[in-house]
């Protein structure tokens, strides 16, 4: 809003125009209401006009009168920190108030030193910088750089914000400049690297996902490049769930790097996260679902050299009496890092537009997992990028817990001197749920030759691919058909699935003729067999023919690990708690999406109210009086 103030003479007759308030420049947050005045003084009627450069920041006032006198104000700046505005008075005046606080360094010798610090004000505050509570001279911008930081840079520095409202000062910092010899060199290594993945979507009873699909195939591919050996699932029940974190668990040892990752529907419950399986019943109970801190200490009994955690999934109360948990530290044993996608009591959201789908959390920690950095370091930079999401703010925000205790990376090199026999046995342990089937070629009685080639998309998803190699000499508009014995479920294909997604996730090759997408290969109890079918018109008689051959390819990918025959502790006791369960409220019919508002869904599952069931003596499967050093 831009206004002006029209002054005539009060007994003398005023023959200049001139101007006797200029306006003043501002720094404020985004959507934040902003008046400039200009007030001047002159013969007869003044008038007023404002003008703007291109970029919308700069402004500039011209003043005249009706006898072709004319005058411009100073030129000022509106400045807009689009940046964190959490402990702005509600009914702000202008004074300073600090939005981004400088942090200590560690600067090598030789190498830029650079401090940050901004902070609103009207009008835009004026900045100096102090070492040693000495003023700095000509450091009086928002940011204090030194090109060639040496030992006499070295001390505590501040900054001095003020303007004509009022003066503050920012909390001081210190400045270590160090030699490089001084800085200690990364030694940090992995004896290997392993990661299991889950992404839970289709659930029987409860609100379906679509995120977790490329959620789980961007990240696979991301620590791949990272040196993990990946093992990634899709939709798992709660049996399966547990074995394939049984074999998870089986490839970790003294020094290893463990990862798990997991995205779907999950809840908290005193103080414990939960996962919620596939086939979880409404309403749902700890013994329906994967106790996280059950997982994270089996991690920690292997004595792995870190341990890493990371749930893009809700983490609301499942029941509103409960308090919230306290931080315990863990036992000692060695690097625990937790990455939750939100904090206690909230939902976690993905964003769905059009066919691309993604878990907000999983979205900034795919753009940052690369980088060198302490693990701890590069969840911090997730969480800096979720918090200004507009999407979430105020709905979700990253929450970090652990117990490093060493700078370990995820980039660390892995180091396999004095572990190759271990190594050799993790390998060959992960090659079984890895392995695909090779090659096959089929030659029918028309003389059409055919290949049959595989890949792996998730570790129990297979695409199969059939290509036309030689054409039957006698034969025209050959084509050609791939299906399963047993048939197994596309779960790209159905209702919500688009076209979009698909090319996402595969590409088809131009001489690729038919492709075959085989889904959940975890339940196959028996060899998978591929029916090669080929269609052509016999050039003689002129008829539509059809020839058929099978294939058959064994167990492939995580079908060899038998996730279905899992050693189960208390057999009768988990029969019992499904039983119970399902004679609650179960619907037949797939939940839709619970859609919070445009394009954001939440990863939160429903739940009716508690079910009374009888317990016995026995203690459950999560019992929630175990563990208690083991709970963040």
């Amino acid at each position: 809003m831009m206004t002006g103030s029209r002054t005539k003479s009060r007994r003398i007759m005023i023959s200049e125009l001139f101007i006797v308030r200029h306006p003043f420049s501002v720094c404020v947050p985004a959507d934040h209401k902003v008046t400039l005045r200009v007030r001047a003084e002159g013969k007869g009627i003044v008038h007023y006009q404002w003008f703007t450069e291109d970029d919308e920041e700069l402004y500039i006032c011209r003043v005249s009168d009706n006898f072709c006198n004319c005058v411009f104000s100073d030129w000022v700046k509106v400045k807009v920190l689009d940046i964190d505005k959490s402990g702005l008075p509600i009914h702000w005046q202008g004074e300073p108030h600090i939005a981004v606080s400088p942090k200590p360094q560690t600067v090598r010798q030789g190498k830029k030193l650079t401090l940050h610090c901004a902070a609103f004000g009207i009008p835009t505050p004026h900045y100096q910088w102090y070492r040693n509570g000495q003023p700095l001279q000509d450091k009086t911008t928002g940011m204090l750089q030194i090109d060639n930081a040496t030992a006499e840079h070295e001390g505590s520095y501040l900054c001095c914000i003020s303007n004509i409202l009022q003066e503050t000062w920012t909390e001081p910092v210190d400045v270590d400049i160090v030699q490089t010899d001084q800085l200690p060199t990364p030694a940090t290594t992995a004896t290997d690297k392993v990661a299991l993945l889950i992404g839970n979507l289709n659930y029987s009873h409860h609100p379906a996902l679509m995120a977790p699909i490329m959620d789980v195939h961007q990240l696979a591919n991301l620590l791949q490049q990272l040196g993990f050996r990946v093992v990634s699932l899709l939709d798992l029940t709660r049996e399966e769930m547990l074995a394939a974190i049984e074999k998870f668990i089986q490839l970790l040892d003294r020094g290893v790097y463990g990862l798990f990752y997991y995205a779907g529907h999950g809840y908290e419950h005193a103080g414990r996260n939960y996962l919620v399986a596939v086939d979880a019943p409404q309403p749902y109970r700890p013994e329906n679902c994967v106790c996280v801190q059950r997982v994270m200490r089996s991690m920690q009994e292997k004595q792995t050299a870190l341990s890493v955690m990371l749930l893009d999934t809700c983490r609301k109360w499942y029941n509103q009496d409960c308090i919230p948990s306290g931080i315990m530290p863990l036992g000692p044993t060695g690097n625990t890092v937790y990455g939750y996608a939100t904090c206690e009591d909230a939902e976690a959201f993905e964003v769905q537009d059009g066919g691309k789908s993604t878990g907000i959390f999983t979205k900034y920690l795919n753009a940052h997992i690369l980088q060198t950095e302490k693990v701890t370091h590069v969840l911090e930079r997730v969480s800096e990028d979720l918090g200004r999401d507009p999407l979430v703010t105020g709905k979700q925000q990253v929450e970090i817990k652990h117990t490093l205790k060493e700078p370990r990376s995820l980039a660390d090199p892995v180091q396999t001197a004095g572990h190759t026999r271990e190594l050799h046995l993790r390998d060959a342990c992960w090659r079984q749920a890895n392995k695909l089937p090779r090659k096959k070629r089929r030659m029918f009685v028309c003389g059409v030759e055919v290949e049959v080639s595989f890949s792996a998309l998730f570790s129990n998803v297979l695409m199969a691919f059939a290509t036309v190699k030689t054409k039957g000499p006698r034969t025209q508009d050959c084509t050609v058909t791939l299906s399963s014995i047993p048939p197994m479920e596309d779960i790209f294909s159905g209702p919500g699935r688009s076209e979009e997604m698909d090319s996402l996730l595969f590409t088809k090759s131009e001489n690729t003729d038919s492709t075959l997408r085989l889904c959940a290969l975890q339940k196959l109890t028996e060899s998978l067999v591929i029916k090669v079918e080929i269609h052509y018109t016999d050039m003689d008689s002129k008829l539509r023919q059809t020839e058929s051959q099978q294939v058959d390819i064994g167990k492939p990918l995580v079908a060899s690990c038998k996730l279905h025959r899992r050693n189960h502790t208390t057999p009768a006791k988990k029969k019992e708690g499904a039983s119970a369960q399902s004679m609650g409220n179960i619907t037949s019919s797939k939940p839709r999406l619970h859609q919070t508002q445009a394009g954001t869904f939440t990863r939160k599952a429903e739940c009716a109210a508690k079910v009374a069931v009888t317990r016995g003596n026995e203690p459950e499967e999560n019992d929630e009086n175990e563990l208690q050093d083991f709970t963040f």
